[in-house]
């Protein structure tokens, strides 16, 4: 495809085309980057007509780090019979949840794994007691293996189990758990955990219940180009079947592969060889396939600061979180951290407002602005 041919892409996408996996490999190959960040950034401004980039204020804890699921890239599980196993008590949540409030955040993102002993009576319980303690508190909680897992353990359907979540206080869905949605790398990759129909699934009934979901990718590992644009091509296209009043995905994450310390490391060679420049156009590249989805987040945790302020310039709007608290990411070689005056200071500094958001992308005021 000559640069007529590539300009034409661009500029179909800037109006609002489809794109195909086989024209996002031509672009995300050949596409010149000042071409490929310009369209991507017209397409965010599209969006998001204006310089405010966004960023929240949450916590991640871990319900458990029991988890049966056997994924490759994850340092941070353990077995039942674990020394180090444990399950989260009520007393640490109030104390990590009064400290999140004080620091002017409301969302708790609550990932457990793949437990083989708690039940959905045992996260019902936890939701309503969260809530019951803290009422204004947000539940951005578990993820479609997890919805997926307690499915099978109670024998019912996941919608079933969304129903008694969302009842028990679930206000949104995080992407947990998609790394890539293929099944080929699903299976060496995370063996015990569910496939990608299932994954959709759970977000297909997730969207018809008008939850808010978030999409994710972790790449840089097994996976090929086109299994990476597949990906997009899927979450695209489940986002054309959620219902007219309902936002569906409200966000895409990508994020590389960490590395140390992984089995799939040290038993099988494979390592994150991503550059920040593949970085930098696989993310313009999401921000045009992803015609229907309106935020998209770079992962600075992961690639770096430098990198994710780059990304703000190639179709980003959103910058994440502080992210009090991360232990899965980080135990494989994620070092990255910033507070909220560091999160703002970066967002400026790549030449965009910093505005504060709730995890709904309403736009919130900071307790105590940086100046």
């Amino acid at each position: 495809m000559n640069k007529t041919q590539q300009d034409d892409l661009l500029t179909r996408a800037c109006d609002g085309a489809t794109l195909s996996v086989s024209e996002g490999i031509e672009i995300m190959q050949h596409a010149g980057l000042p071409d490929l960040m310009a369209a991507a950034h017209h397409v965010r401004m599209k969006w998001h007509p204006h310089n405010r980039v966004t960023w929240i204020i949450d916590r991640n804890v871990n319900i458990s780090n029991v988890c049966h699921a056997g994924c490759l890239f994850c340092n941070f599980s353990c077995s039942r019979s674990a020394e180090a196993a444990f399950v989260t008590n009520m007393d640490a949540y109030r104390e990590k949840v009064s400290e999140l409030f004080a620091m002017g955040g409301n969302q708790l993102l609550l990932q457990g794994g793949l437990h083989p002993d708690l039940g959905l009576a045992f996260y019902v319980d936890l939701f309503r007691s969260l809530k019951e303690a803290f009422p204004a508190l947000r539940l951005h909680a578990l993820g479609p293996p997890e919805v997926v897992h307690l499915a099978n353990l109670e024998g019912i359907a996941v919608e079933e189990v969304l129903d008694h979540l969302i009842d028990a206080g679930l206000d949104s869905l995080p992407g947990a758990g998609a790394e890539i949605l293929s099944d080929r790398v699903r299976q060496m990759l995370s063996p015990g955990k569910c496939n990608t129909h299932e994954w959709l699934q759970v977000m297909y009934h997730a969207h018809q219940k008008r939850v808010v979901t978030s999409s994710t990718m972790m790449f840089g590992h097994l996976e090929t180009l086109e299994e990476r644009l597949q990906h997009l091509v899927l979450l695209r296209e489940l986002q054309e079947q959620k219902p007219d009043d309902a936002v569906g995905f409200i966000s895409f994450i990508p994020w590389t592969f960490q590395d140390t310390h992984t089995a799939l490391a040290k038993r099988h060679g494979v390592v994150n060889s991503v550059t920040a420049l593949e970085y930098i156009r696989f993310f313009a590249v999401a921000r045009l396939m992803l015609n229907n989805i309106a935020n998209l987040q770079p992962s600075w945790l992961t690639v770096g600061v430098p990198t994710a302020q780059i990304c703000l310039h190639g179709g980003g709007n959103d910058f994440g979180s502080v992210m009090i608290e991360e232990h899965v990411v980080s135990s494989a070689g994620a070092k990255h951290s910033m507070d909220k005056d560091g999160i703002q200071q970066a967002i400026r500094m790549a030449g965009f407002l910093p505005v504060r958001r709730d995890q709904h992308f309403n736009l919130m005021e900071d307790p105590s602005p940086t100046e």
